[in-house]
């Protein structure tokens, strides 16, 4: 039995519009379940405190009575749970965001310190083989020579093509202005869910 359907038929027992069949299966799903036991005793002292109050009983006015009847407690306890579903919800995903943040944190630490390290490393690594090995770094720069050859042409090349690029001046701006609205977009998806 699903909770929802429980809920419901706590209203009609209280209402005493329940089935003997599933008045039993209500009971069933009451022993295994504790957020329905608890809605059944939210329910049984909210009647308790309608019946057992006169003063709210005497101060009742024809139309009060019509407004009472026409709101349930059933429907109020569903509203309330409801509310608690969602501040749960919200609560569970602002901690996930949390948890999220200081992962990015700590990777993004320590990712900044292997990338400085590495790209650092790399002249110390490189003048330390061309003062002990000599030959290697020799070696090394001749493999190297097409590749620096080549990245040399494609400067020459991007050079122009920028150059293009910022002569005309609608197409810079219109790539600013999809830079700015996604990150307006993401700006506005990582901000924190508003409580309800």
């Amino acid at each position: 039995m699903r909770c929802r359907d429980a809920r419901e038929w706590l209203s009609a027992q209280r209402d005493g519009d329940l089935e003997p069949s599933q008045a039993e299966a209500l009971q069933e799903h009451l022993v295994h379940c504790a957020e329905c036991r608890a809605c059944e005793q939210s329910e049984k002292q909210l009647e308790s405190l309608f019946v057992s109050s006169p003063s709210v009983k005497r101060t009742i006015t024809p139309v009060a009575r019509t407004s009472r009847s026409s709101v349930s407690t059933d429907q109020i306890m569903r509203a309330v749970q409801q509310q608690k579903q969602i501040t749960a919800q919200l609560d569970h995903i602002r901690q996930q965001q949390q948890t999220r943040v200081a992962r990015m944190r700590k990777a993004g630490t320590v990712g900044v310190a292997l990338s400085f390290l590495l790209v650092s490393s790399i002249p110390l690594l490189f003048l330390i083989v061309m003062v002990m090995q000599t030959t290697i770094a020799i070696k090394a720069l001749t493999f190297l020579e097409g590749g620096i050859d080549t990245m040399v042409v494609l400067g020459e090349y991007l050079q122009n093509e920028l150059a293009y690029i910022t002569r005309d001046n609608f197409l810079l701006s219109g790539l600013a202005f999809v830079v700015v609205v996604m990150m307006g977009m993401w700006l506005r998806l990582m901000r924190p869910p508003k409580e309800a």
